[in-house]
């Protein structure tokens, strides 16, 4: 069996190089230059150079470089190699990266900050990678005390946007949170998928037959569960397929000419794996 190009060692590197580079775009080109920290190691960068006039990367190198001390202490050996290159790329990609701010208005900045960040977070989670920082004590937390990971990284990210309050104002302290609810949901639907489906549960009680040589012919998956029915008990089968937004309106159309009483439920697909659709 041929390997998938993404699992080659060179590509998932590039990727990985690639991932971070966006997320350093989000924080020296929106965050930084209006001292909004959403969250994370580079949250607490940006708080200690707006406060003290640290240097962001070097910060960060010395956080991801504490997590990467605790993963190793606390966590399995494949923690530590997954979190280990990111932890070092992140800082270097900061230090070799200018920053300087692109748009004026704080409101836009952390919007296009937040969706960039997104991006860069849900393609490292695309390739199992991990730019470390922060993300390391919910995982020591989870493994530990059985804490919910991701409420406990939120509570870190909460708590890293409140500081805002003391660094540059309540103010800041709204757009970072508003900037957590733009990168929750953008990733949220970057990870289910961007090619939305549509699965169609179909039965007939006359012209099933028919309706299963049209979607056929239409070169549509297609599967058959044999069921009986509720009340009547009487065996009947029902035909699965999984359609594109393209796809859905044609394809009822051509059931309803066929079978105008033929009983449709439409539910939507956040992704697909494998098959015709699975990336």
């Amino acid at each position: 069996m041929k390997k998938k190009l993404i699992h080659k060692s060179y590509i998932r590197t590039l990727i990985l190089i690639i991932a971070l580079e966006i997320i350093v775009i989000s924080i020296n080109f929106f965050y930084a230059p209006i001292n909004i920290a959403a969250g994370g190691a580079t949250g607490i960068a940006i708080l200690l150079d707006a406060a003290f006039g640290f240097n962001r990367a070097l910060s960060v190198l010395i956080i991801n470089v504490i997590m990467i001390v605790f993963a190793a202490i606390f966590l399995d050996k494949q923690v530590v190699r997954n979190i280990t290159l990111g932890s070092f790329l992140l800082p270097i990609l900061m230090y070799i990266t200018p920053s300087f701010k692109i748009v004026s208005d704080s409101l836009l900045a952390v919007i296009i900050g937040g969706a960039t960040f997104a991006v860069g977070i849900a393609t490292l989670y695309r390739i199992g990678a991990s730019s470390g920082g922060t993300t390391v004590p919910p995982m020591i937390l989870k493994k530990h005390f059985h804490i919910n990971a991701p409420l406990s990284l939120l509570a870190i990210d909460l708590l890293v946007t409140f500081f805002n309050v003391f660094v540059a104002g309540l103010n800041a302290f709204f757009l970072a949170a508003f900037s957590l609810v733009i990168t929750s949901f953008i990733m949220r639907y970057i990870e289910a998928g961007l090619d939305h489906k549509y699965q169609l549960h179909i039965m007939s009680q006359t012209k099933l037959e028919e309706i299963q040589e049209m979607i056929l012919k239409e070169d549509h998956s297609l599967t058959v569960f044999d069921v009986h029915g509720g009340y009547s008990a009487n065996q009947k089968a029902i035909l699965m397929v999984v359609v594109d937004d393209q796809s859905y309106g044609t394809l009822v159309r051509r059931i309803h000419l066929i079978d105008p009483e033929a009983f449709i439920i439409t539910s939507n697909v956040a992704n697909v794996h494998g098959g015709r659709f699975g990336i």
